[in-house]
């Protein structure tokens, strides 16, 4: 049965029956909260968001890595009935103005800066700090600081922010709180970018508390399990099947500030994590790490592999040598807030590295064919498409954006390529967009990428589609290698004779290094193939 609470009422009753046990743990910044205490926090800082005056419906946008002041104002800003504007930490100047525009900020939080970019800096591109109401930005009135440092002139800090709450009284906050419907909008993220422009997702108390919950339920999580987060949480990986999950079962999130493989590998001994999530470059990474063997991850039970295809020899190391014997794979779109398909801890290992599970409960889901629409056989590959309370309440200012991926009925057209077996497990085999027709032949990049992923030599495989003249594309493999050695493209081409279909074997093959990322771990393809186009252009001239 589906949840009709609103976020704060969902906080407030965990509170009420895990009071005493943690709910948030940053080992190496040593701090703890009870479940008590985050309730007690977030209450001071939605009172203090009320007095700084923001009204329900408001946007409040934060630009931040996975500091705990973002995990205390994605419950405050909920309790106050404002929509959370969640920022992607590798915007840029031109970007970050976009989207304060777009989505009408009338706040910004910050900190002071990610991987080498300085947000002050950024932010100064586009507004002075001593008139936040230019023309550029005219809704933005107030910039809060998240940092130890002293705020930057124009800008307020965090604890001057947090005197504000003394002024508010709990008789305000609880009849802000009463004005809320758990079908109001309360979150608004923006597409990742891996196809281009970006659009504000508009998601509701009702998507993601219900979201939340069906996901912590097929991973058995329960207030016995402790969680590590390395995932970004402005994206809906972090902000949903990490902490709304574990808000609904009283789960302990430990997250990890910013990603870094050791850091996650000593964070789950130290602390005894049972649960872990990441998307598959997360996974490698801890893998492959060299310090791997020295920890002890034998707590580890459960877990989601999401955010990108999950190949089948990664997923089967997390298994066998990571011990994660429990450990789901979840399937998804920001849009659909955001997991539609998930297998649970007791599928078969073949059904969990093969397929990305069956339909949550209360989701309906349909395989159309692309160009007639009409509904799929089983086993028959089309476009996947949801129906039902996950679904987005639509793209911010954007209604034909809107119109186009939501039709007349409800269904959500998720734009991937999947096929749905007589059992109704899901296998997902590709994008719309990522498809290359080469001389005719439909060729899916994933099938030819979990194939090379069998290659001793082979860490990560991306293929894409690059334009040729005679045949209309071609594949290319764009590779990482184990260190110290190499592959050539005769040996790739000589290792898939025999195993894969002629067409499919790739024509060109590049060893790289890194592969250019969204900063919630989605490689962007569309870049990749523009910069395949490069070499290629390079090795004829």
């Amino acid at each position: 049965m589906l949840k009709s609470l609103t976020i704060g009422t969902l906080l407030k009753e965990t509170a009420q029956k895990y009071g005493q046990q943690e709910a948030v743990v940053y080992s190496k910044e040593n701090i703890r909260l009870t479940y008590k205490q985050f309730y007690d926090e977030s209450t001071r800082l939605a009172k203090a968001l009320m007095k700084l005056g923001i009204k329900k419906g408001g946007n409040v946008a934060i630009w931040a890595s996975n500091v705990p002041e973002w995990l205390l104002l994605q419950f405050a800003t909920a309790r106050i009935g404002a929509v959370l504007v969640t920022v992607n930490t590798s915007y840029q100047a031109n970007e970050l103005e976009y989207l304060l525009k777009q989505s009408d900020s009338t706040t910004l939080f910050l900190i002071d800066g990610f991987k080498g970019t300085s947000y002050v800096d950024t932010l100064k591109q586009i507004t002075n700090f001593q008139a936040p109401h230019q023309d550029k930005l005219p809704k933005l009135k107030n910039l809060i600081y998240i940092g130890k440092d002293k705020a930057p002139a124009g800008m307020n800090s965090w604890n001057e922010l947090l005197m504000l709450s003394g002024e508010v009284t709990d008789e305000e906050l609880a009849g802000r709180e009463n004005e809320l419907s758990h079908n109001d909008v309360i979150n608004m993220q923006y597409t990742s970018g891996t196809t281009g422009f970006p659009k504000g997702v508009m998601l509701t108390h009702h998507n993601i508390v219900n979201n939340g919950y069906l996901v912590a339920e097929a991973m058995n999580l329960s207030n016995q399990d402790r969680l590590c987060i390395p995932v970004p949480f402005f994206h809906c990986f972090g902000c949903v099947l990490s902490t709304m999950a574990c808000v609904s079962v009283g789960a302990t999130m430990l997250p990890i500030i910013e990603f870094d493989p050791e850091l996650v590998l000593q964070t789950v001994e130290e602390e005894k994590c049972t649960a872990l999530h990441g998307v598959p470059t997360m996974f490698i990474a801890e893998l492959n790490h060299p310090n791997f063997s020295r920890y002890n991850l034998t707590t580890l039970r459960t877990g989601i592999m999401a955010g990108s295809p999950c190949p089948i020899e990664v997923m089967k190391k997390v298994i066998n040598v990571m011990g994660m014997t429990e450990i789901t794979i979840a399937y998804g779109q920001t849009e659909s807030s955001p997991v539609i398909t998930q297998t649970t801890r007791t599928d078969s290992i073949e059904r969990r590295v093969q397929t990305v599970g069956k339909a949550h409960t209360h989701a309906e889901v349909k395989i159309i064919d692309p160009l007639t629409g009409e509904e799929a056989a089983p086993n028959q590959q089309g476009e996947l498409c949801t129906r039902g309370y996950l679904v987005m309440k639509g793209y911010y200012k954007m209604p034909e954006a809107t119109k186009q991926v939501i039709d007349a009925d409800g269904w959500l057209h998720t734009g991937d390529l999947a096929t749905i077996d007589e059992e109704g497990y899901v296998q997902i085999t590709g994008r719309l967009k990522d498809m290359m027709i080469r001389g005719g032949e439909n060729i899916y990049p994933r099938e030819i990428e979990e194939f090379l992923y069998s290659h001793d030599l082979i860490v990560d495989v991306q293929v894409i589609g690059v334009p040729d003249e005679k045949y209309g594309e071609k594949a290319a493999a764009c590779i990482k290698i184990k260190e110290g050695y190499t592959l050539s493209l005769e040996e790739i081409r000589e290792y898939c004779k025999g195993k894969l279909a002629f067409h499919k074997i790739p024509e060109y093959v590049f060893l790289v290094d890194e592969y250019p990322m969204t900063a919630s771990g989605k490689i962007q393809k569309y870049k990749l193939r523009e910069q395949a186009k490069e070499w290629i252009s390079q090795e004829v001239n």
